[in-house]
């Protein structure tokens, strides 16, 4: 049980200016009985007290009190002055012009940032080293608790199957006898289900030193401490929600959606409709591409671009669209390190993409209308101790999740780091939970195509009821007149500390599988669904996976530029035929 009691509802808090080094010592574990300093109600400002003046001794004499009438004209006169400001702010237009979104993997917010209060002073509802679950592994009543000696590499991925998450947020796995509150108790016991090691590892937090863009950027931008991935569930379905507001029902890895593309509108479609153009940035494959609408040529033949070649470049020359989207690498070998933050890859890694992404940003000459976003997908089987949202959630579009648990889409899924860098951002923000749109909103990833339609005033409606519910944060870059002028230039080097080598001869994690399903499709191979065939594909390593997956998405995007200069029909989508060598152009429309 975490012991401070929940905070009343707010907006955002600053962190304090800070004398001493950021970097105290900390115990590694720290005691399941430390203190920390009582927590100021939500929505506290944490300002430094201006210091009294002490000229004289004389005792000075109390103020008079001022007349009913002079007090009420400067209540009056200062609450129109407060409500004319508001007003103002609200009619001007966005200052961001290009929105930037870098969603990592598998992390949740306690085990990236969760000793950010103690170590770095920043007001965000953190760890206190009392937070503590049952270790189910023993006879006796034992309980392991949160420490600061998480480490750049763990040696198995945890689970965080829709199951899994049932039993972490509940501490049970029987979805009629869970509690209504979530209790936060099951992770250790769902841990020892995958591999006994992983026990404290998903109990454990990074301190911010491991972390040195973070530890950069956080004070000196916007950290959101109540957000929530959208599902208790796995990668894919939580992604879908970043950029489309729903999983069209989907739970878990969803084979036939997968391969026919998911049906739904997106963000992308929206922007398209008034003329704003977006990009995709990836290193590996990108995973919009499990939206059918993004596969059309259309989108397919102009939109996608291979990180490495493309993104600093375009930065440099300002040429960013209206919606930028990076896609890490999501396969780890030597010489090119996975840089996703997914178990059991090194952490270090998507420190040096976020601090790269961010350094081509601020040097570009965008950089005074740009919003940076990263977030993580979901937790990853991480303890995280805020209670995950229960109620008031409304699904997105009324479709059920496949048996035997029926979902109704009517809860969140655990909380999970994101930070939000702009040069319009006040330095040291912390926001909490949105003032709106309901009295139940929370902050998650519809968030991001719900702010997006604000940006840019977009004409479409909501994606779903999900985007309608969901906060919406551009409250936080409207509150300065002009941007700042201090932001870093440069971000701290990220040492190289990875004690073993990329495992790309190991077999593949639950994630890696359905990129090669997605890449399987693009490529036609689909249509060969002989066992052997089959087999094959489960049974690829990662070094084999990653050479298959850069072939499939190369020869995919090659071909739908070649169908629109042969003249074909925009809402058509590439159909490639592996089997017979050639490529058609299917007239479906997406």
């Amino acid at each position: 049980m975490h012991p401070w009691p929940p905070y009343p509802r707010a907006k955002t808090r600053r962190v304090p200016p800070k004398a001493a080094s950021p970097f105290p010592p900390l115990p590694v574990p720290p005691s399941p009985t430390c203190t920390s300093t009582t927590r100021p109600p939500r929505g506290a400002a944490f300002r430094r007290t201006p210091a009294m003046a002490t000229g004289s001794s004389r005792r000075r004499r109390a103020p008079q009190p001022l007349p009913l009438l002079i007090l009420l004209s400067l209540l009056f006169a200062g609450s129109g002055k407060a409500n004319a400001a508001a007003a103002d702010a609200a009619s001007r237009p966005s200052p961001i012009k290009n929105v930037v979104v870098l969603a990592l993997e598998n992390r949740s917010f306690d085990h990236m940032l969760g000793w950010t209060r103690r170590l770095l002073g920043l007001p965000v509802d953190g760890l206190t080293g009392a937070e503590c679950n049952p270790n189910s592994t023993t006879s006796t009543s034992s309980t392991i608790c949160v420490s600061a000696d998480a480490d750049l590499v763990v040696p198995d991925d945890p689970g965080h199957s829709f199951e899994d998450v049932l039993e972490q947020v509940f501490g049970t796995s029987n979805l009629s006898s869970a509690a209504a509150a979530a209790s936060m108790s099951g992770f250790v016991r769902s841990a020892l289900s995958i591999n006994t090691l992983l026990s404290s590892f998903v109990m454990r937090a990074f301190r911010p030193s491991l972390l040195p863009t973070f530890s950069a950027l956080a004070p000196s931008f916007a950290v959101f401490d109540r957000w929530f991935s959208s599902i208790p569930g796995p990668t894919q379905p939580n992604r879908l929600y970043l950029y489309s507001a729903t999983s069209h029902g989907s739970v878990a890895h969803d084979k036939l959606n997968l391969l026919l593309g998911y049906p739904q509108r997106t963000i992308f479609d929206s922007l398209a409709a008034d003329g704003h153009d977006f990009a995709v940035y990836f290193k590996t494959i990108p995973t919009v591409l499990f939206y059918r609408r993004l596969r059309s040529l259309r989108y397919a033949s102009r939109r996608f671009h291979r990180y490495d070649s493309a993104f600093k470049a375009h930065a440099a020359r300002g040429t960013l669209p209206a919606l930028s989207v990076i896609e890490p690498r999501y396969f780890d070998l030597a010489g090119a390190p996975a840089d996703d933050d997914h178990p059991a890859h090194d952490v270090g890694n998507g420190q040096r993409l976020v601090k790269e992404v961010y350094e081509a940003l601020r040097s570009g000459p965008q950089w005074n209308q740009t919003l940076l976003v990263v977030t993580y997908d979901e937790h990853g089987g991480f303890y995280d101790h805020v209670a995950t949202p229960t109620a008031g959630v409304p699904s997105p579009d009324g479709i059920r999740g496949p048996p035997p648990f029926f979902f109704r889409f009517d809860r969140l899924g655990v909380r999970v780091p994101t930070i939000m860098v702009s040069p319009w951002i006040r330095k040291g923000t912390v926001v909490g939970r949105p003032d709106g749109p309901t009295e139940t909103s929370e902050f998650e990833h519809s968030s991001i195509p719900a702010t997006i339609k604000k940006i840019f005033n977009l004409s479409s409606d909501f994606l779903t009821k999900r985007d309608a519910w969901a906060g919406t944060f551009e409250h936080i870059f409207t509150e300065l007149d002009e941007p700042r002028t201090d932001c870093p230039e440069t971000l701290p080097e990220v040492p190289f500390e990875r004690p073993t080598p990329p495992k790309e001869n190991g077999w593949l994690s639950d994630f890696q599988r359905e990129l090669v399903e997605l890449a399987s499709f693009l490529n036609g191979d689909y249509m060969l669904t002989s066992l052997a065939q089959e087999t094959r594909k489960k049974k690829m390593t990662v070094k084999q996976a990653d050479a298959y997956v850069r072939r499939a998405i190369t020869g995919f995007l090659q071909a739908s530029k070649q169908a629109v200069r042969l003249g074909a029909n925009e809402s058509a989508i590439v159909t490639m035929r592996s089997s017979l060598t050639s490529k058609s152009a299917s007239s479906s429309s997406p």
